[in-house]
């Protein structure tokens, strides 16, 4: 990782000295120094380097900061480089402009550069016309392969991607074709471009990023374009951009998962006011479903006075229904996300789960009564007189509290889900703040059918 100390001089920051290292290093390596400095003394160093250069950096995602540093550029100098960016990103930075500053850019931008990004903002956050860009090679389908070359070598700097070339018709613009820049390369200098042009895959400005970045990896593609109903092109999806999506759809359920609501900023970016909001109240809920846990063990307190052994096994009884629900939750989130199953699969889940957590649930009780067992006659503890029907409460509610944990956690997401929320929310705490208080109410349940008369 690049030190921008070096660049400093006296605890200060050297924009020039920092801004010739930049101009000759690495974009990615750029965007990390980047993101070490405040905004303003980002958008200090930028004003320094060529435009190309500042052009790559602001077009890279991992930048933290891209609409405060433009925010923070003199007036002209922004515009430049919103004009000069890939368009999709250009829209994002504008979008998370405050005013007056996002009005006075956007007055500043020539007409097209204009119109582009107020047409990428009509559409809905994390859909494939939210992400697209609008930078792609199109020609029509009377053209020779040694045109369109030609198109390419004068059009190449100022598109995002030459993946492929798109083949229209060349009265209605309709999309008739694509053509990789490997099958072109290959072809005849006189061969029109439509023999070559095999039939497109796409997609529309609405579909889900989640939906397009399957599509993306079913074909092996480079990018997908973007159609509207009457066929004409869009826009295209990159692969780089689909990445990044799923990168930032993947954190987003891993931060779920883990019982917090979804942060779009790096961990050392979020401030604590942030950090107890995003918490907080996750924590708060799963506190009050704990307090039911207290609730039920009040409610055996009866029996947990005549027989005060069986507090010994509540931990481990408690986190194994967690973990059986934690792991069925967790198969059942994947599943729904890759398409493996759908919603009207949930009865083919649960009669899955249900065996499962039999088996499961036996080898556990097996575990936990060889444990009673083995402890009393080793002479390691004294379970008293019945410690043979002791191992076996425990064994049989182990037995109930994991076939409950694994057909609850997996019936969960699937709840969820037919509700309108993320299936992602059912976090593993929520699952096993659910399983603790059925654990316990199914723990004592047991005790009292095999140690009546005896211990209770």
């Amino acid at each position: 990782m690049t030190d921008i100390h070096t660049a400093t001089t006296d605890g200060d920051l050297d924009v020039y000295a920092l801004a010739s290292r930049l101009s000759g290093g690495h974009v990615a390596d750029n965007v990390e120094i980047l993101n070490q400095l405040e905004p303003q003394d980002a958008a200090a160093v930028l004003v320094l380097l060529p435009v190309d250069t500042s052009v790559e950096i602001l077009d890279k995602p991992e930048l933290y900061h891209g609409a405060e540093v433009i925010a923070s550029l003199p007036r002209r100098t922004a515009i430049i480089l919103l004009t000069e960016m890939s368009a999709d990103v250009a829209a994002d930075i504008v979008q998370q402009l405050d005013e007056p500053a996002r009005s006075e850019l956007m007055q500043g931008l020539d007409r097209n550069t204009r119109a582009t990004i107020e047409n990428l903002l009509t559409y809905p956050e994390n859909t494939a016309g939210a992400m697209m860009t609008t930078e792609f090679v199109s020609v029509t389908a009377t053209w020779t392969v040694e045109q369109t070359l030609q198109h390419i070598r004068q059009v190449e700097r100022t598109r995002e991607t030459v993946y492929a070339i798109y083949v229209l018709d060349a009265f209605t613009r309709r999309l008739v074709g694509a053509v990789s820049l490997r099958r072109l390369i290959a072809g005849e200098p006189s061969a029109q471009i439509a023999d070559l042009a095999r039939a497109p895959i796409t997609t529309s400005p609405l579909t889900d990023r989640e939906e397009v970045a399957r599509l993306i990896s079913r074909h092996d593609m480079l990018a997908v374009p973007v159609v509207d109903k009457a066929g004409h092109v869009l826009g295209i999806v990159t692969v780089d951009d689909i990445i990044d999506a799923i990168i930032e759809e993947n954190t987003e359920d891993a931060q779920k998962f883990g019982g917090m609501a979804a942060t779009d900023e790096p961990y050392l970016q979020v401030g604590l006011p942030g950090m107890i909001r995003k918490r907080g109240g996750w924590l708060c809920v799963l506190f009050i479903g704990e307090l039911l846990t207290a609730s039920a063990m009040q409610h055996f307190e009866g029996e947990l006075e005549k027989a005060i052994v069986l507090t010994l096994f509540i931990p481990l009884i408690m986190s194994s229904g967690g973990n059986s629900g934690s792991q069925a939750t967790s198969l059942l989130i994947r599943a729904l996300a890759l398409r493996e199953v759908k919603l009207g699969d949930w009865w083919r889940v649960a009669l899955r789960e249900l065996p499962t957590g039999l088996i499961l649930g036996a080898m556990l009780g097996v575990i936990g009564l060889v444990r009673v067992v083995a402890w009393q006659k080793l002479g390691i503890y004294d379970y008293g007189e019945h410690w043979m029907l002791i191992g076996l409460t425990v064994a049989a509610a182990l037995i109930g509290v994991v076939v409950f944990g694994s057909v609850s956690g997996s019936m969960l997401p699937f709840m969820l889900q037919r509700a309108g929320f993320d299936p992602a929310s059912a976090s593993a705490p929520l699952v096993a703040t659910l399983v603790d208080v059925t654990g316990l109410m199914i723990y004592f349940s047991v005790a009292v059918l095999i140690l009546s008369g005896t211990l209770l």
